[in-house]
């Protein structure tokens, strides 16, 4: 391990990883699939069919033009039972392709054809890598949603010397990414060189944190041998998986604030994005399923690979059902999630896990006044004044929240985490850059 690799800030949360020796299970086929038409950053999809249309397992449903977007696909067969807005794990309202599943599954005729599992990155086009990425609708699968052909698609001049794997999977509870590099870890190495070949970079490094030697392990064997491919084993700290964290970590580069890693010659991918990329390349498959942790108050909390569009109760069922009384629902993990008000919300690219709280799993304290600890400065990775942020939203002083840059934060919650007051520092982190954002769009200042 290198124990250099390391950032400023950042927090101990207990790491409740207690599904991550539970093999991936294949969940039930469900007889109805919910597919928002964004699920990714960037311009929503249009749809595709309408009410009454045949649909079959991988047909693309929405597209769009617009230059940072995704497609989204099928993810089984059947009947297309409405096209309207839905509630999603965002918490919007979103355009959505309702889909009644048919007996069984047929692959839809218009899919690219599989170069094979062994298929050779080096004989590619990168062109044509980047056109496969987008048109099985691949988006940064930690949770960020970043359509992945965008990233690999640097603008002249700014093409990357180094393509990172994000395997640290540094939230609590969630094990979907480290059951994937223990299951399907030629697939993560081969998602890797073809975004090598795609982005011209020569170096290649998977970063995974110290609490998963058998992952790391793993693809360290695949890699021996190859002096262009490096495993990095990561210390142990919170927020060590974000894309700022993860290139000073590994490489002493520091993205500044507006910029993103590309501009410091860095493209960072999800080992569950790679994977998806190798399955698209070597199959002609767009991503139609992921693996999804189930955790907290169910009976049998595991992994499964679940079809996009899945009900979050058939995640619940599958999972054996509640033990007791429901409190809060957080799709992702519980330091970056976002809490459901229902759980009939469908998985999306982004949902790596459904994490199921009690009321005793809960601190109820009221938030205090701020008692000027300087915890939240000492947490925060990027070197914020988180307690001046909050007072600035709380006083609606938008001007002060922008002085004290605001935009920086990546709301990784490791202020409010620290913090003794229980202080809602993300919440108005949020609303501040809500507040900025709409007010921009209004022309004010």
């Amino acid at each position: 391990m290198s124990l250099w690799a390391r950032f400023r800030g950042g927090v101990h949360p207990d790491a409740h990883k207690t599904t991550a020796q539970c093999a991936t299970k294949p969940l039930p086929r469900p007889e109805r699939v919910v597919l928002p038409l964004r699920q990714h950053v960037g311009a929503p999809c249009q749809p595709l069919v309408k009410k009454g249309d045949e649909v079959a397992l991988g047909q693309p449903v929405g597209d769009t033009d617009a230059p940072v977007a995704a497609p989204v696909h099928a993810s089984v067969s059947g009947k297309v039972a409405a096209v309207e807005p839905r509630l999603s794990p965002s918490g919007r309202m979103e355009q959505a392709v309702v889909i009644e599943a048919a007996p069984e599954d047929t692959p839809w005729v218009g899919l690219p054809a599989g170069l094979g599992w062994d298929l050779d990155p080096e004989l590619l086009d990168p062109a044509f890598i980047r056109d496969r990425v987008r048109q099985a609708g691949l988006v940064g699968m930690g949770g960020a949603g970043f359509p992945a052909a965008v990233k690999l698609s640097p603008k002249p001049g700014s093409e990357p010397d180094v393509v990172i794997l994000n395997g640290a999977e540094c939230e609590p509870s969630i094990t979907s990414d480290h059951r994937l590099m223990l299951e399907q870890p030629e697939r993560v190495v081969l998602g890797l060189r073809l975004f090598m070949r795609a982005t011209g970079a020569r170096r290649g490094i998977i970063g995974i944190e110290a609490n998963k030697p058998d992952a790391a392990a793993r693809l360290s064997q695949l890699v021996a041998g190859d002096p262009s491919i490096a495993v990095e084993v990561l210390p142990v700290r919170y927020p060590q998986g974000a894309e700022k964290m993860l290139v000073w970590a590994l490489l002493r580069r520091a993205v500044p604030v507006g910029a993103i890693p590309l501009d410091m010659g860095v493209v960072v991918q999800n080992v569950a994005t790679a994977a998806a990329a190798a399955t698209a390349l070597a199959e002609g498959r767009p991503l139609t399923d992921r693996i999804v942790t189930v955790s907290g108050r169910v009976q049998s909390p595991g992994n499964w690979r679940v079809p996009l569009g899945t009900s979050f109760v058939d995640l619940v069922r599958s999972a054996g059902g509640l033990t007791g009384s429901l409190a809060r629902v957080i799709a992702g993990g519980p330091m970056m999630g976002m809490a459901q008000a229902d759980l009939d919300v469908p998985v999306t690219k982004t949902t790596g896990s459904v994490i199921l709280l009690g009321p005793e799993d809960l601190d109820e304290t009221p938030a205090g006044p701020c008692i000027r600890c300087g915890r939240c400065v000492s947490a925060c990775p990027m070197g914020l004044l988180p307690a001046q942020l909050c007072a600035a939203a709380l006083n609606s002083d938008w001007a002060a929240a922008e002085r004290f840059h605001v935009r920086a934060c990546m709301e990784c919650g490791s202020c409010s985490y620290v913090c003794p007051a229980r202080r809602p520092i993300v919440q108005s982190i949020r609303l501040a850059k809500f507040e900025l954002g709409r007010r921009a769009r209004q022309g004010r200042g």
